[in-house]
Parts: structure tokens; C-alpha cells; sequence
């Protein structure tokens, strides 16, 4: 018999499945993030970018119209817009780290301990959470912010306080499916303790979720601030948030448009980056999770 040759079928890999690879896979998601981390950028190099003195206001140059010395006008004492915009984002950027990150401390251990304890704890914890998330944000917060005074602090503090119950749930909802896994009954059969089993087994498994909420929520915070600050119950003058920055402008809209266009158009890209990168998130853990069955 003669010597054949067969040659071996051609097997196409696999894509991926890493969260990076998945991610960069949608387009939409990337593009967001890259869009946002341009942002970050012009936040952090803001002093070096800007072309004029946010708080310089000028009687010259009061609601003058988009020209080479003032790209985006001036607003109504003479200040140059894209400056102000510049400067605005660092401060409209670090509320909404503010406000998640008080979030992310009361609900995160709230819903751990909700969701991997059950029993009168459980029912406790959720009882007062569906109180919190019965009455809409935003009021619950301008309440807040009314009681404890006008200000950039006490703003994000209430929106945090507002958010956090949204965490606890997705952690909780996490935390109980997690806490049925055969590792955790191996994890209890060995011994360990609950501290242990929740910081070592419970808390990797529940942060792909987490992620994601937080990263969407970063975006409504950064609206809730932009709508507290429109309102007079966020960032104080002088300085400038761009919901202040859109409150300012807002009464001259008629006469001089660009600074209100300008100000809804940065908050609205940025959020729409927010939402779409919790989406790319969502979707990459989602294909791992899917692909690792």
C-alpha cells in the first residue's frame, strides 16, 4: 500500500476569551471609552489646555458670540466658555467618583451581608432598601441636599446616599446565587469562616456586576449632579460643574445659545460614554461567563 499524506482539517481558534479581547471586540463600547479617556485627559492637563482664566470675567467681552479669541463665546460676566468647560469637567468628574464611591460603601457590604446571611437580617436590610428606592431619586436627594445645605459635599453625598440602595440589590441578587455554589459548601466543610468565604469565594464572583452598575451609575450621577447644580444645590460660585455651567447659561439661551449647547452637549456625550461602556462591560463578562459553561 502507498504512503499517503492526510493532511490534518483546519481548526479555526477560538476568539478570545479574555474580557479585554471581548470588549475591544464592541466597537460602540470602545469608542465610548476612548471618547471618555480623552475627557479624563482634558480634566487632569486642564490648567495647560485652557486658554484663558476660567475666573477671569471681563465687561468688554460680556455674552460675546464664538469668535478666534473665545471659540465658545463668553458667558454673562465676560468668562471664557471653553475654559470654563475645560476647568467644569474636573470637578463634574470627581462628584460622580464621589457619589459611586458612597454608594459602593454602604451598599457593597450591605448587600453581602444581606444576601449570604438571609433569615431577619436579610428581611431587614430589604425592607428599608425598597423605602429608599419607593420615593425618585433626584427629589430624595434635593431633600437631602436641603437639609444638610447647598453644596458640592452635601450634593454628592445625598446622591450616594440615593444610589446606594441600587448597589445593595445587585450585590444581594449576586450574593445569593453565588452563595449556593458547591466551592462555598466545600469552602464551609473545611472550615473557614464566614469572613472568609465572603472575602475570598463571594466578593471575585459578585464583581463583574458591580462593575457594570457602578460604571452605569457614574453617569446618572453626573446627571443628578448636573441637574442639583442647575438647580443652585450643587457646586457654589465661583466655581463650576457643567450643570452650573448650564444654569448660568440657560436664561440667555435666546441671545446667546452656544454656552447652553455647549454645556448639554459634554454632559450628554459623557453620560451616553458612561452607559455604553456599562454596556460593553456587561456584554464581555456576560460571553465569558457564557463561554466558560
Amino acid at each position: 500500500m502507498s504512503a499517503s499524506v492526510i493532511a490534518a482539517p483546519a481548526v479555526a481558534l477560538p476568539p478570545s476569551s479574555s474580557f479585554f479581547g471581548r470588549f475591544c471586540r464592541n466597537r460602540t463600547a470602545l469608542v465610548s471609552a476612548v471618547i471618555l479617556l480623552i475627557i479624563v485627559v482634558v480634566a487632569i492637563f486642564a490648567p495647560y489646555l485652557a486658554p484663558h482664566d476660567p475666573a477671569k470675567s471681563s465687561l468688554r467681552y460680556i455674552m460675546k458670540p464664538p469668535t478666534l479669541l473665545h471659540p465658545l463665546g463668553t458667558d454673562d460676566l465676560g468668562r471664557d466658555v471653553l475654559s470654563r468647560l475645560i476647568f467644569a469637567s474636573r470637578l463634574s468628574l470627581i462628584a460622580s467618583v464621589q457619589a459611586v464611591a458612597i454608594a459602593l460603601a454602604i451598599g457593597l457590604p450591605l448587600g453581602l451581608i444581606s444576601g449570604y446571611v438571609r433569615g431577619w437580617t436579610d428581611t431587614i436590610i430589604m425592607r428599608l432598601n425598597d423605602a429608599l428606592m419607593s420615593f425618585p431619586a433626584l427629589i430624595l436627594a434635593v431633600v437631602i441636599v436641603g437639609m444638610l445645605g447647598p453644596s458640592l459635599t452635601n450634593a454628592m453625598t445625598a446622591i450616594g446616599l440615593v444610589y446606594a440602595p441600587r448597589i445593595m440589590r445587585v450585590v444581594r441578587g449576586s450574593t445569593l446565587s453565588v452563595r449556593e455554589e458547591v466551592y462555598i459548601t466545600a469552602a464551609r466543610a473545611t472550615g473557614c469562616s464566614d469572613a472568609r468565604i465572603i472575602a475570598r469565594h463571594v466578593l471575585p464572583n459578585v464583581t463583574g456586576p458591580l462593575v457594570v452598575q457602578a460604571t452605569v451609575l457614574m453617569g446618572q450621577a453626573l446627571l443628578a449632579e448636573a441637574g442639583l447644580s442647575f438647580l443652585g444645590l450643587g457646586v457654589q460660585p465661583p466655581q463650576a460643574s457643567w450643570g452650573a455651567m448650564l444654569g448660568t447659561a440657560f436664561p440667555y439661551m435666546a441671545d446667546a445659545p452656544v454656552p447652553t449647547i455647549a454645556a448639554g452637549t459634554v454632559i450628554s456625550v459623557t453620560v451616553l460614554c458612561f452607559n455604553l461602556i456599562g454596556d460593553g462591560i456587561r456584554d464581555s463578562v456576560g460571553r465569558m461567563r457564557r463561554a466558560g459553561d
